[in-house]
Order: structure tokens, then C-alpha cells, then sequence
């Protein structure tokens, strides 16, 4: 699993004309990728690192300032670019695996107290949002797994 986090003044996801979510105050981007492995628990380790991550102003996080969430699916997480010219998708995982584990990120993220928003699995969306920082961070599950060094 892997998350592109970004700490954001103000976002929003459109899907046609409709807005249906919104960040209503400074918080986090999450543009969530699941690969063809993942599992409930890389959702887990995934939703519950980034909810205590102190990335926010005065390095504090989402759970400690009940900042919101706004996440969205993305499959082109794990386009691989390696070979040709056109990505290969082998390693996303198709929709009937991603969408319960993306909604059970979700669930994660909100059964840990997080006020979440979230775009429309599988939907062509819109997101716009200012990058606050600007700062991004990738959370990646395999990551996660392994020892850091240094």
C-alpha cells in the first residue's frame, strides 16, 4: 500500500460538477494506492502511522489536532514506467480486492478518531488543493516492514 501525503491548506475532490469532499480546514491529502499483496494489515499500519504522524504545524498530527482527512483512491500509484513508453498496471490491485481494502483504510482511519472525507473509488475525479509547505510525504507498507537504518 502505498500513500502520497500531502499537508494541505484547503482541497477538494469533484466528481462531474458535484464537490464531495472537502478539506473545511487545514489537514492532509491522501492520494492512497493498493498493490495486488496488500492486506488488512499494511491498511492498518498504513492509516494508523499517518494518523500519528507529526507533520502538521508545530510538528504535531492529525490525531493530536483533529486536523482533517481528504482520501482518494489512485490506482497510478503503482504504474511501473521500467520498460516501454505506456505504464503497466500489473502491480495495482483490481477494483474488487482495492475497493474493500481502500474502504477499510477508511474505516481505520475513522474507528482511530479521524474526521476523514474521501473522493469516489473508481469515479474520474478532480482534486485540487494548495500544498501547504510545501510538504509531501509517501508512506509505502513494504516500507514499513522493513528495519530503518542510521
Amino acid at each position: 500500500m502505498r500513500a502520497v501525503v500531502q499537508v494541505a491548506s484547503q482541497a477538494q475532490v469533484t466528481v462531474g460538477e458535484e464537490v464531495i469532499g472537502q478539506l473545511h480546514q487545514p489537514g492532509l491529502v491522501v492520494l492512497l494506492g493498493i498493490n495486488t499483496t496488500d492486506t488488512q494489515q499494511d491498511a492498518t499500519a498504513v492509516a494508523t502511522k499517518l494518523f500519528g504522524l507529526r507533520i502538521l504545524e508545530g510538528e504535531t498530527s492529525a490525531e493530536s489536532t483533529g486536523a482533517p482527512l481528504l482520501v482518494i483512491s489512485q490506482f497510478t500509484l503503482y504504474g511501473d514506467v521500467r520498460k516501454g513508453r505506456r505504464p503497466s498496471w500489473s502491480a495495482a490491485a483490481r477494483p474488487e480486492v482495492s475497493k474493500p481494502l481502500y474502504e477499510y483504510f477508511v474505516s481505520t482511519l475513522r474507528d482511530l478518531g479521524a474526521d476523514v472525507q474521501t473522493g469516489e473509488f473508481g469515479a474520474k475525479m478532480e482534486v485540487s488543493l494548495t500544498n501547504s509547505g510545501p510538504f509531501t510525504i509517501v508512506i509505502d507498507s513494504d516500507d514499513l516492514k522493513r528495519p530503518r537504518r542510521g
